[in-house]
């Protein structure tokens, strides 16, 4: 690319000014309904001049972010200069640049625009140069010239492709059920907007009240497990559809995919520290697990969990995601498949029982308490509640303990745990730069502990949760021969 500064696309201003004119729309519409109890008149001249002055605030922002920033790729750098009031100068050295990520929201992409995220690894913010917006070319070019490296011996080729049948893992995820109690709740807020939040609840009464309190509550949980379901599915295809996993030249990992926000999320290989394997409890019973990569130069925190930065597979048939994440590690077979885990002490058992009851209790002496003081129909309600929520909480403790094993193959260290959301990791031994052994009052009493191996890439650390303690030491040892020994005193 060229070294001369150049300037973000002009383009940015009437999308502003679009977006913008959403946000006042959004805004504007409840409040003048509000007024208009009082007065039309009123309504329009507090709405109607509130929102051309929130239109012509954003539009100028945006025109003067562009008016003073601009930015250069080098061939050693890639600098980006910004700020009116405040000037910011931040600059990358090229060599260190780990990810080059090119997204383009619907706005964006009616332009022919999109926003490139360039990543060193580092600290969210000082490791990162955001250039929105670009044209498309300018993104592909930006890509493929901060990524470039000597191919060397790498094999190219497609790790994975859509296969839209994977669309039926969408219904059993967790948030199927979070989508159907939000539009509930959807629903009665635009119904508040009109004012006609009582006539809903009335209505809804009328229709359900022949049923009884258990088949009232029986027709609208199935009515909002329909509607979260339908939102699940949208939401898949919004997010997964035209999804591919390449290896391109130079040793780089790519992921595309989105329908109406598109996502280009590249990574070097160099910085792959090893692969999760993820199963939440709907997906795992359905047979199915999708798998994130643990690496450098990625999102972190909450951009990572918005985005799904690490994620190279979404939910998929277990086996094609074991096979999958051998591929990314270039292993004939998935440390998290090949290695046997070792079982941790029945000790672990009894933490998981306890801890799993204790919650249930929690949730039942707020209704026994106001059962008490008010009325007992909430007595009722308890009662009720436990007898579900015991076995539930006791089978999701004994899965937990199933699931809790560790082991090392070859170069990695593989940590399973979880039962509502179930974890297999395969961390690069040479990844990891230290450890933490965390013991409370109740793991020493039951000789348990909970061993922590730090590194840069993915969360930051993965835990070997309620191993003995012994064998917890023994095994960080071996992972990572030297680095723990000077803190540890053997005894005979």
């Amino acid at each position: 690319m060229s070294e001369q500064w150049r300037r973000l696309d002009r383009r940015a201003v009437p999308v502003a000014a679009l977006f913008m004119l959403g946000v006042a729309v959004l805004a504007g519409v409840p409040t003048a309904i509000g007024l208009s109890e009082i007065s039309t008149a009123v309504a329009l001249g507090w709405v109607l001049p509130g929102s051309v002055l929130v239109v012509a605030a954003g539009t100028v922002a945006e025109w003067l972010r562009l008016r003073f920033s601009r930015y250069r790729v080098g061939p050693d750098r890639v600098e980006l200069h910004t700020g009116v009031l405040i000037r910011t100068r931040r600059s990358l050295q090229r060599d260190r640049i780990r990810a080059v990520d090119v997204t383009a929201n619907p706005l964006l992409r009616v332009f022919g625009l999109v926003s490139v995220r360039i990543g060193t690894g580092e600290h969210a913010d000082e490791g990162t140069v955001r250039l929105t917006p670009v044209t498309r070319a300018t993104g592909e070019e930006l890509r493929r010239t901060l990524l470039d490296r000597p191919a060397g011996t790498v094999t190219e080729g497609t790790l994975a492709v859509l296969d839209p049948r994977w669309i039926r893992y969408a219904p059993v995820s967790f948030v199927a059920p979070l989508l159907g109690v939000s539009a509930i709740g959807g629903a009665l807020n635009v119904a508040d907007w009109f004012g006609r939040a009582g006539g809903l609840v009335d209505w809804a009464i009328d229709r359900l009240g022949g049923l009884g309190l258990i088949g009232a509550l029986a027709v609208l949980l199935g009515l909002a497990l329909v509607v979260g379901v339908l939102g699940a599915l949208g939401l898949w295809v919004e997010m997964w559809w035209g999804y591919r996993l390449d290896r391109e030249p130079g040793g780089t990992l790519r992921v595309r995919r989105g329908l109406l926000t598109t996502r280009s999320i590249s990574v070097e290989e160099d910085r792959v520290r090893g692969a999760e394997l993820v199963e939440p409890l709907g997906t795992r019973l359905a047979g199915a697990a999708r798998v994130d990569v643990l690496t450098t130069g990625m999102a972190t925190g909450a951009e990572r969990n918005k985005t799904q930065h690490g994620t190279l597979v979404p939910p998929a048939p277990r086996a094609l995601a074991q096979r999958v994440a051998a591929g990314v590690l270039r292993e004939p077979v998935a440390p998290t498949e090949a290695v046997r885990l070792s079982p941790h002490p029945v000790a672990a058992r009894g933490r998981r029982l306890r801890w799993a009851l204790a919650g249930v209790l929690a949730g039942e002496l707020p209704l026994i308490v106001l059962g008490v003081l008010f009325t007992d129909v909430l007595l009722h309600v308890s009662s009720i509640a436990a007898v579900i929520a015991v076995p539930v909480a006791v089978a999701l403790a004994l899965d937990a303990y199933r699931s809790l094993g560790h082991g090392l193959h070859g170069a990695y260290l593989v940590a399973r745990s979880g039962s509502v959301r179930r974890s297999t990791v395969a961390l690069q031994r040479h990844g990891i730069i230290g450890w933490t052994v965390r013991q409370s009052v109740f793991q020493r009493r039951a000789g348990l502990a909970t061993v922590r191996a730090t590194t840069a890439a993915g969360s930051g650390a993965y835990a070997i949760r309620d191993v003995a303690t012994g064998a917890g030491i023994d095994v960080a040892d071996a992972a990572v021969p030297g680095l723990l020994a000077p803190f540890v005193e053997r005894r005979t």
